[in-house]
C-alpha cells in the first residue's frame, strides 16, 4: 500500500544542515587553497582547471547522494537505494576528489617526518584493502546496520568511516604524489581484482538471504509494490555489479596503459597518467 506519492517524493530535499555547511565549507576551502592562497603563497604557477572539476564533481556527488531525495529513499524506504548511496560515496566520489587535489596542495601537509610515516602505513595498499572490506562488513552487520539507521549520529559516523576508508582504498590507485605514489600497473590490476571480490561474502549473505535482514526496511513503508526481501536482493546486485562494473573497467584501462608502456619503454610509468 503506498503511503506517500512518489511525484511528492522525488520533489523534496532533504534538510541535513550540518552535511550541507560541511560541504560548503570543503568546497569552498578547496577554492580558497588553489585560488587566492596558491597565488599569495606561489605554492603553484597555475591551476589544473581538471583536477578543480574533478574535485568539484566529487563534491557534487556526495551532495547529490545525501541531501536529494536519494537520501530520503535510502533512509526511510529502500535498502537499494540506500546501497546505491554507498556506492556513490565509496566508488566514485573518492577518486574524484583524490584526483582533484594538486601535489603541491598535499606536501607541506605531509612534510613533517612523523606525519609522513603515518601516511606512508595508511596508504600502503595491505593497511587501505583491509581497513575498507572491515570498514564495509562492520557497518553490513545487521545489528550496526539497525543502531545506523535509528540514530542520527551513528548514521553520520557510519559515512564518514564509508568515505575515509574508501579515499585510503582509492590512494593506491588515484595518487598522482610521487611521496605517496600509486601502485605499477602490474600490482594495480592484482588490487582492483581483489577489491572486485572481496565483498563476494557480504554480497551473498545480503543477495541469497532466504529473509530480510535489516528489520528497518521490513517495517519501512512501501511505495512501489516490492517486498522487502527482493529490494534487499536488488540492493544486493547494486552492491556487487557497480562495484565489479567499475573495478574491471578500470583493470581493462591500467591494461592497456601496461601495455603501452611496455611499447614505449622512455615512459615514465603510472606516476605521469592518471585513471
Amino acid at each position: 500500500m503506498l503511503t506517500e506519492y512518489p511525484d511528492s517524493l522525488l520533489s523534496s530535499w532533504n534538510e541535513h544542515t550540518e552535511v550541507l555547511l560541511g560541504l560548503v565549507v570543503i568546497q569552498a576551502a578547496y577554492l580558497l587553497c588553489v585560488g587566492p592562497l596558491r597565488k599569495r603563497y606561489g605554492l603553484a604557477e597555475s591551476l589544473d582547471a581538471k583536477e578543480a572539476l574533478c574535485f568539484t564533481m566529487g563534491v557534487l556527488s556526495i551532495y547529490l547522494v545525501l541531501l536529494s531525495p536519494i537520501h530520503v529513499l535510502a533512509d526511510q524506504y529502500l535498502f537499494s537505494v540506500h546501497m546505491f548511496q554507498h556506492v556513490v560515496l565509496t566508488l566514485i566520489a573518492p577518486p574524484l576528489l583524490i584526483i582533484g587535489v594538486p601535489s603541491w596542495l598535499l606536501r607541506p601537509i605531509i612534510r613533517p617526518y612523523a606525519i609522513y610515516r603515518l601516511a606512508r602505513i595508511m596508504t600502503s595498499p595491505l593497511i587501505t584493502f583491509a581497513l575498507f572490506n572491515f570498514v564495509f562488513a562492520l557497518w553490513h552487520l545487521p545489528v550496526i546496520y539497525g543502531l545506523s539507521m535509528t540514530n542520527h549520529d551513528i548514521h553520520i559516523i557510519e559515512h564518514l568511516m564509508f568515505m575515509s576508508a574508501a579515499l585510503l582504498m582509492w590512494w593506491p590507485i588515484a595518487s598522482h604524489m610521487p611521496e605517496l605514489p600509486r601502485l605499477s600497473y602490474p600490482l594495480m590490476m592484482i588490487y582492483l581484482f581483489s577489491l572486485s571480490i572481496a565483498q563476494i561474502v557480504v554480497f551473498g549473505l545480503v543477495t541469497f538471504s532466504p529473509d530480510p535482514l535489516y528489520q528497518w526496511y521490513v517495517d519501512a513503508p512501501r511505495l512501489w509494490p516490492i517486498s522487502p526481501l527482493v529490494d534487499q536482493q536488488i540492493g544486493g546486485i547494486i552492491m556487487k555489479v557497480g562495484g565489479s562494473l567499475i573495478f574491471i573497467t578500470l583493470i581493462i584501462t591500467v591494461f592497456f596503459r601496461w601495455f603501452n608502456l611496455e611499447e614505449k619503454p622512455g615512459d615514465s610509468g603510472p606516476m605521469d597518467s592518471r585513471i
